[in-house]
């Protein structure tokens, strides 16, 4: 299923403004005041880490993008001066995200255990890979970025909200693109997603939420949130 999900959704910001502007909106949180210090390994050796000399963005601490899928928005990450790595669970997601962006890294990993370590990282985005998280599961997975990220450094999460704003919808998925899988979605409201944040020790700087649009069913929202310090 991985080919296909790559085929359909390359980069799901080229044709949406609002998208393509928070993602530059955080690139300069990040660049601004995501931390100077220099680039920290991945415990071990396994994670990816900023080439220190491409002087892409003065030298900042690495940028994760978990649950990086196919790698497009990975790489616009990159393009707006980031020295962004990306991680999936998936390792075929990894293994495309290879090929098709052969100059970033990509590496298998999940987001409820980071290979890194704590406050490595100026900023860190979560794209609509938070939905395949169930809500007990949340807190931990909250508190994983909160470890990884350094003080003041954001994280912006994209994702598809519920049909209420004050219940989260469960779907479950047998069936896509002619596989057969095993898959669930959450979905949720904003200030649900802001709570969890919240608890978590991550301060929330922005939410914004808009209604579907072309194809969509659902809406959109979208937090950023700081490590204060």
């Amino acid at each position: 299923m991985a080919r296909e999900y790559t085929a359909r959704y390359p980069d799901w910001s080229t044709d949406l403004p609002l998208e393509r502007a928070l993602l530059t909106a955080f690139a300069e949180l990040v660049q601004t005041g995501g931390g100077t210090a220099g680039a920290a390994d991945g415990g071990g050796g396994t994670a990816p880490v900023a080439d220190a000399g491409s002087g892409r963005s003065g030298a900042t601490a690495p940028v994760a993008d978990v649950g990086s899928g196919p790698g497009g928005l990975t790489a616009r990450l990159h393009a707006l001066g980031l020295p962004v790595f990306g991680v999936d669970v998936s390792p075929r997601m990894v293994a495309l995200a290879r090929e098709a962006y052969p100059a970033l890294r990509f590496h298998v990993g999940s987001m409820a255990s980071l290979d890194l370590p704590p406050a490595s990282l100026s900023g860190l985005t979560a794209l609509y890979s938070t939905i395949h998280v169930p809500d007990e599961a949340l807190p931990g997975v909250f508190a994983e970025f909160h470890r990884v990220l350094r003080p003041g450094a954001p994280a912006l999460l994209a994702f598809q909200t519920s049909s209420s704003p004050d219940r989260t919808d469960h779907l479950h998925l047998s069936e896509r693109f002619g596989h057969e899988i095993d898959l669930d979605y959450w979905f949720r409201p904003v200030n649900t997603i802001a709570g969890f944040l919240e608890e978590a020790g991550l301060r929330v700087w922005a939410r914004v939420e808009r209604e579907p649009e072309g194809e969509e069913t659902r809406g959109r929202g979208y937090v950023v949130a700081r490590k204060d310090g």
